[in-house]
């Protein structure tokens, strides 16, 4: 690797370091302020921390390996899919928002518990999105390593990669929580979307420009412009299921949550939403792009080496420099993303489990719990990212799966008038447990019309909220 690479990619991990060293100093004491930053995110930093902790390695390879597998409709569905989703930021956010400062609420769990006066439904909430977000951890120190092994020409093998990046984002959040998480997005969010367009055009520019590359692929094989895609890939069902996928999941992201109760006020949030989609309608086209030129350069690629196509096909291509830039804007997705997952998953472990069973506590227990935590997260990160248990997308949609699965839920919480414990718990219960089923065997897939877990999870877990509901208000009524 030459050493303007290197100087490169040190750059940027210095300047991040400093960035989150630096908010780390601004930090105040207490509970809230670790891992809310005081309620106090402006409106510009929060549609920063928002764009940046959703864009992480599946953004920058999941997505380039998904373009090289299906084709261009990869792109059209996630354009569609993040497109609904910010009004979802309002539905949510909204009430999020204003019940989180009522009722002191640190964690989205936490909320939802109070809201519906049930621990037992709070600590499975918390187990939920435990269970879901660690795997999903790990694919940003499994995207790290992939990036730089392939950028050093395996002078820095993968699993040092991924230990590498894991510590330096541990440093900084273990120090300053989420304001040091907040103000590195910011950096990391500008970076990734100037690097993002700066690699589409240099790749481009290999054949002529967008124009020219998509017409020699297109004449070499027509499918990968298809509304199905490849292989017939995205068919009527799949189209639904991926775009309720993503308007239901999203929201549901613990770190995404999160952010709705550390906005400062709404304004923030309705920033969020306007402009939410109309960056990523334009942004979402670079990787896909890319890993779609892949086959005009690179031999065939296996499905778990597509995830690869992207510093593999700039690796050939691109002078050393340049890869390493666009490696920086990839490292700034995976740290983004990861930081904010260390963080909240850290919240609802103290919060939700420790603090529950320790409920004498003091919050400057809670705090330093907090921080040991995010150390022991990041560790059980790099265990998974050991021996990667399949591609980078299939990881991240079976996570999304387990976090749909929590939407009717959720918005009981926020906008049902009375509890409806005993409801949300058994809707928890069978949505889960139908996709458990997927993964294990027990529930066939083709007993769907096609249609991914998502649908059937959500439909079950809703389905069985509403009936619940229904006899818990009779019950009620019977009794008074």
């Amino acid at each position: 690797m030459a050493l303007e690479a290197v100087l490169v990619v040190l750059g940027y991990l210095v300047l991040n370091l400093v960035v989150g060293l630096w908010a780390a100093a601004r930090q105040r004491s207490g509970v809230e302020e670790y891992f809310l930053a005081g309620r106090r995110l402006s409106p510009l930093v929060l549609f920063f921390t928002m764009v940046a902790t959703n864009f992480s390695a599946f953004f920058f390879l999941g997505f380039a390996g998904a373009g090289y597998r299906i084709g261009l409709s990869y792109y059209a569905m996630m354009a569609l899919g993040t497109a609904l989703v910010g009004s979802t930021f309002l539905f949510v956010g909204y009430p999020a928002w204003r019940l989180g400062r009522e009722l002191g609420a640190v964690t989205p769990a936490e909320l939802v518990g109070i809201r519906m006066q049930s621990t037992a439904l709070r600590v499975l909430c918390a187990a939920v999105w435990l269970l879901f977000t660690v795997p999903y951890i790990a694919i940003q120190p499994i995207g790290a390593g992939y990036l730089l092994s392939q950028l050093t020409d395996n002078a820095v093998p993968y699993y040092a990669g991924a230990v590498l990046l894991s510590a330096l984002v541990v440093g900084y959040v273990f120090l300053g929580g989420m304001r040091s998480v907040a103000w590195t997005d910011v950096l990391q969010g500008l970076l990734m979307i100037g690097v993002s367009f700066a690699a589409l055009w240099f790749v481009a520019a290999r054949w002529g420009g967008i124009e020219q590359a998509n017409a020699l692929l297109l004449s070499r094989d027509p499918s990968f412009f298809s509304a199905q895609g490849a292989g017939g890939f995205f068919t009527l069902p799949v189209w639904i299921s991926y775009s309720l996928l993503w308007l239901l999941s999203v929201p549901m992201f613990p770190q995404m949550f999160v952010r709705f109760l550390a906005a400062r006020n709404l304004e923030g949030l309705r920033l969020t939403a306007v402009l939410y989609p109309v960056v990523t309608a334009f942004l979402f086209l670079a990787p896909v792009l890319i890993g779609l030129w892949g086959h005009l350069e690179l031999p065939p690629l296996g499905e778990r080496e597509s995830d690869q196509v992207l510093p593999m096909l700039l690796g050939k291509i691109a002078p050393e420099w340049f890869a390493a830039l666009v490696g920086v804007g990839a490292l700034a997705a995976f740290m983004s993303t990861m930081d904010s997952q260390l963080l909240v998953l850290s919240s609802l472990l103290t919060r939700d489990i420790y603090a529950v069973l320790r409920p004498r506590a003091s919050l400057r227990e809670q705090t330093w719990v907090g921080r040991i935590l995010v150390v022991v997260l990041a560790i059980a990160g790099l265990a998974i990212a050991w021996a990667p248990p399949a591609t980078l997308f299939a990881i991240a949609t079976h996570a999304f799966s387990g976090f749909a699965a929590l939407f009717p839920v959720v918005v009981c919480s926020l906008y049902a008038r009375r509890p409806y414990p005993r409801s949300c718990i058994a809707a928890v219960i069978a949505g889960e447990g139908l996709l458990a089923g997927f993964y294990t065997g027990l529930v066939r897939p083709e007993w769907f019309g096609g249609f991914l877990p998502v649908v059937p999870v959500v439909g079950i877990a809703a389905a069985v909220m509403f009936v619940g509901m229904v006899i818990e208000r009779r019950r009620v009524e019977q009794t008074a």
